[in-house]
C-alpha cells in the first residue's frame, strides 16, 4: 500500500498560499475546554465524564468560556463492528449519542478522539485511515463539536508505534551524482555549493549545469553523497520551529531553448531517518516523478535510477530533487476527514485539533485544515486515574514539562492567527502533582499569552469555588487575554539569554527571564515577565514602548501615560513613563500586566 497521489492544494509548494481547503472555518478563538486524558488516561468512563460536565456548570466555568468536554483515547471498543467506531459498553454504557445529549443540555459542547493511522494510540484497531467516511457520519450524527486527531500508527511515516522503516517513505535516498541530459555533477562536499567544471562531466550543447546546492537545513552534504533529504522529526525538542525545516538538493540549469530532458540519478535507497527510497523531482513548480526508485542492495551500495523526463525552459531552471511527503502525506490524511465531514455537514463548526506532535512541522501547514496543532510530543506522559490525579513538571526531559513545551512556542508566534489557528503546547497540567501554585499561576499566564488552547487536563473534583486552583483557571484577566478578539499571539520582545532576536531564536536553557507582549483589542496590550527558571531573579528587567514598537509596530499605541493592572494581584497603577520594569521576579514566577494607554 502506498500513500495516495497529492493533489496540487496539498503540496509543499502551496503551504505558503495562505488558502485552506474543505471548507475549513477560520475565525475561531484558541478553544477552552476539559480533555480526558491527563486526568484519566485510557480509563475514563461515560460516569467521570458526566461527573467532568457536572463540575463545569458548579465551577460556572461554562461562563467564563470554557465549553468543550472532550473524550480522548480508550472510549471506543478495541476493534469496528460492521466497520463502524462503536462505544466500550462497560466504561461508556449508554453510547455516545446519548452522552453528547447530556453535555449538550448543559449548554456545553462535546468533543471526541481518533487517529489518522490504523490504530488509536492506546491499541484499539480504529483509526481512522480507510473509514473516514463512515466516521465523519457517526461524528456528524452523534453532535460531536470537537475533534483531536492523534498520529499513532500511521501507515506512511516512522510514527510512535509504526513500523521505523516507514522513513522509505519520507526521505529520498542518497544522492552521489545527478546526470542532466549529457551532463553529470557529483554531489559531495566538495561540489555543493561551489561547483566547478572539474565536478562536472560531459557536454551538452543544449544546457549547462550551472552550480549544486542544499536547501533549508536538514540535508548535509558528506564526502562522496547527499543525505539527508527530507523533512526534519519536530516530535522532540531538538530542532528550532522557525526556518527551513526540510531540505532539497538542487541543481541549476542553463537552457538554450525548450526543451524535453532526461534526468537520472546515482542513489542509494535506505529505511531509516535520513535516507529513505521516495524520490521527488521537478523543474521549479512542475512535478514530473513522485515515487519510490528501485531499492539498492544496500544503504552504502550506489546505483543508477531510471532516466525521468523533464521539461526545461529556455535560460534558466532550477532541477528539485526532493522529498516533502512527510509533510504531504500527513496534510492529506488529515484533509481526508475533513474533506467527509464538509460533505455530510457543509454546515458545521467543528474545531479540528491536529495532535501530530510537531512531528511534521504542522505550524507550515496545518492552517488549511485545523484549527490548532500540537507542537511537541506530549506535555506529560505520568496520566492520572480516578483516585489519582497524575503528574505534572516544570522542567524534565524530553518533551514532558512546562518549560520545554513553552520554549517551542513561544517563538512560533508568526504561524498563528485568526486566519491560521493556534500553537498548541498540549493540555494544561495545573492541578496535578508535581507543579507548585506559583508554577501552576506561570503556567496559566504562559498559555493565555501564546494563545493556546486553554485545555483543562485535571480532575475538576480536586476544585473548589474559591481555592487556589480555582483562582488560577478562572482568572478572568488571562482568559481575556486568551480570547481577546484580535487573535494574536504574544511575541517575545526579550530574552535575558537571547543572543540577536529574542523572538526567533530557539532557547532551551530554562535560566533565563523572558519578556512577552501581546497586542489586545482597544489599543491596549498585555506584557508578561517570566522567570523560566527554577532560582529567584533580583536583577532589574525592563522594557521600552519603542522596543515593543520595534517588534510589533502599529499594534502598540502611545499614550500621555498608562493604565497598568497586574492580571494577579488586580491592582491598579499610573506609567507615565512609557518604560515598564521589575524589579525581581521569583523562581518560576510572573508578573502579567494589560496596559492601556491613555489620552
Amino acid at each position: 500500500m502506498t500513500p495516495d497521489r497529492i493533489p496540487a492544494e496539498g503540496r509543499f509548494d502551496s503551504f505558503g498560499n495562505g488558502e485552506v481547503l474543505f471548507g475549513k472555518k477560520k475565525n475561531h478563538l484558541p478553544a477552552m475546554g476539559w480533555n480526558s486524558w491527563n486526568a484519566f488516561g485510557s480509563g475514563n468512563t461515560e460516569v467521570l465524564t458526566k461527573a467532568m460536565a457536572d463540575k463545569f456548570i458548579e465551577l460556572g466555568l461554562k461562563d467564563l468560556g470554557y465549553e468543550y468536554i472532550v473524550l480522548d483515547d480508550g472510549c471506543y471498543k478495541d476493534k469496528r463492528v460492521d466497520g463502524m467506531l462503536s462505544n466500550e459498553e462497560v466504561k461508556f454504557p449508554s453510547g455516545f449519542k446519548a452522552l453528547s445529549d447530556y453535555i449538550h443540555e448543559k449548554g456545553l459542547k462535546f468533543g471526541m478522539y481518533n487517529d489518522i493511522g490504523t490504530n488509536l494510540c492506546a491499541g484499539a484497531e480504529v483509526g481512522t485511515c480507510g473509514h473516514e467516511a463512515e466516521d465523519a457520519r457517526s461524528y456528524v450524527d452523534w453532535g460531536v463539536d470537537f475533534l483531536k486527531v492523534d498520529n499513532c500508527y500511521y501507515l506512511w511515516d516512522n510514527a510512535t508505534f509504526s513500523n521505523a522503516e516507514n522513513a522509505r517513505y519520507t526521505f529520498a535516498p542518497n544522492i552521489r551524482a545527478v546526470r542532466v541530459g549529457k551532463q553529470t555533477v557529483l554531489c559531495n562536499d566538495d561540489s555543493i555549493g561551489k561547483t566547478t567544471t572539474e565536478s562536472i562531466s560531459g557536454e551538452d550543447s543544449l544546457l549547462t549545469i550551472k552550480d549544486v546546492c542544499i536547501s533549508g537545513e536538514r540535508a548535509s552534504a558528506e564526502a562522496d553523497h547527499v543525505t539527508g533529504i527530507g523533512t526534519f522529526d519536530g516530535t522532540g525538542p531538538e530542532a528550532s520551529p522557525v526556518g527551513p525545516r526540510s531540505s532539497e538538493l538542487l541543481v541549476k540549469l542553463e537552457a538554450k531553448e525548450d526543451a524535453k530532458v532526461l534526468v537520472s540519478v546515482e542513489y542509494a535507497s535506505g529505511k531509516k531517518e535520513g535516507q529513505g527510497e521516495w524520490l521527488q523531482v521537478s523543474v521549479d513548480e512542475e512535478m514530473f516523478y513522485d515515487d519510490f526508485l528501485e531499492p539498492t542492495e544496500a544503504e552504502d551500495s550506489f546505483a543508477w535510477s531510471k532516466e525521468i523526463e523533464i521539461s526545461v525552459k529556455k535560460g534558466e531552471n532550477i532541477l528539485r530533487l526532493m522529498n516533502h511527503r512527510r509533510q504531504e502525506n500527513t496534510l492529506n490524511s488529515y484533509a481526508r476527514l475533513l474533506k467527509e465531514i464538509s460533505r455530510i455537514k457543509p454546515e458545521h463548526d467543528i474545531i479540528y485539533s491536529a495532535c501530530e506532535w510537531g512531528k511534521t512541522q504542522p505550524q507550515n501547514w496545518a492552517y488549511k485544515v485545523c484549527d490548532s496543532w500540537r507542537i511537541l510530543n506530549d506535555i506529560t506522559f505520568r496520566v492520572g486515574a480516578d483516585g489519582d490525579p497524575g503528574h505534572g513538571a516544570w522542567v524534565e526531559g524530553y518533551t514532558t514539562s512546562v518549560t520545554t513545551q513553552y520554549s517551542k512556542a513561544v517563538i512560533m508566534d508568526e504561524f498563528a492567527g485568526l486566519d491560521k489557528g493556534w500553537n498548541d503546547p498540549d493540555m494544561m497540567m495545573i492541578g496535578m502533582n508535581g507543579l507548585d501554585m506559583i508554577q501552576n499561576r506561570t503556567h496559566m499566564a504562559m498559555w493565555s499569552m501564546m494563545n493556546s488552547p486553554l485545555m483543562l487536563g485535571m480532575d475538576l473534583r480536586r476544585v473548589n469555588k474559591g481555592d487556589e486552583i480555582y483562582d488560577i483557571i478562572t482568572n478572568l484577566d488571562l482568559i481575556s487575554i486568551n480570547q481577546d478578539s484580535l487573535g494574536i499571539q504574544a511575541k517575545r520582545v526579550f530574552s535575558s539569554l537571547a543572543k540577536e532576536s529574542p523572538d526567533k531564536e530557539y532557547i532551551r536553557d530554562i535560566d533565563r527571564v523572558d519578556i512577552l507582549c501581546k497586542p489586545l483589542s482597544g489599543n491596549r496590550f498585555a506584557l508578561s515577565f517570566i522567570n523560566v527558571s527554577q532560582e529567584d531573579k533580583t536583577d532589574h528587567y525592563q522594557v521600552k514602548l519603542c522596543d515593543l514598537k520595534k517588534f510589533l509596530g502599529d499594534w502598540i499605541f502611545r499614550g500621555k501615560s498608562y493604565s497598568v493592572k497586574d492580571v494577579w494581584s488586580g491592582e491598579i497603577t499610573e506609567n507615565t513613563t512609557g518604560v515598564f520594569k521589575v524589579d525581581e521576579i521569583k523562581a518560576c514566577d510572573n508578573v502579567t500586566l494589560i496596559v492601556t494607554p491613555e489620552d
